[in-house]
């Protein structure tokens, strides 16, 4: 049976290097495996996958692989104790906010910011 655990998130970028370099700038997590094509990277309970898209097909097969640059693929929220501050730093480590911080109605202050393959990711304050 499943369980209700996520292990792995496996991002799909066109440029593994460009990837893996944001990564470890911005968020500097351990590096738990990476070759040519793949860089598993160990978050707080999660890992994520960076992982060339050419190599993608055979994982998602018969579906197709979305393109870059057709919109955002996907948003990857985590939870902060203040938006602001971690904003300030995302600016110190080279991450260019798409949003905010900005107040959003369901009680959450939140800002966006995406990596090299256009992934979003969001931090977001309890207010």
């Amino acid at each position: 049976m499943f369980t209700n655990e996520i292990e792995v998130i496996t991002l799909f970028v066109e440029d593994i290097g460009a990837a893996r370099q944001f990564y470890e700038t911005v968020f500097r997590p351990d590096i738990i495996y990476q070759d040519d094509v793949s860089a598993v990277l160990k978050f707080s309970g999660i890992l994520i996958n960076l992982l060339q898209a050419s190599e993608a097909p055979e994982l998602v097969t018969p579906l197709a692989v979305a393109p870059a640059g057709t919109g955002t693929r996907m948003l990857l929220t985590i939870r902060v104790d203040d938006v602001d501050t971690v904003c300030e730093e995302l600016a110190k480590r080279g991450a260019a906010l798409l949003n905010g911080p900005i107040d959003r109605p369901w009680g959450r202050r939140t800002a966006a910011f995406a990596d090299p393959a256009g992934n979003v990711w969001e931090v977001a304050q309890v207010i």
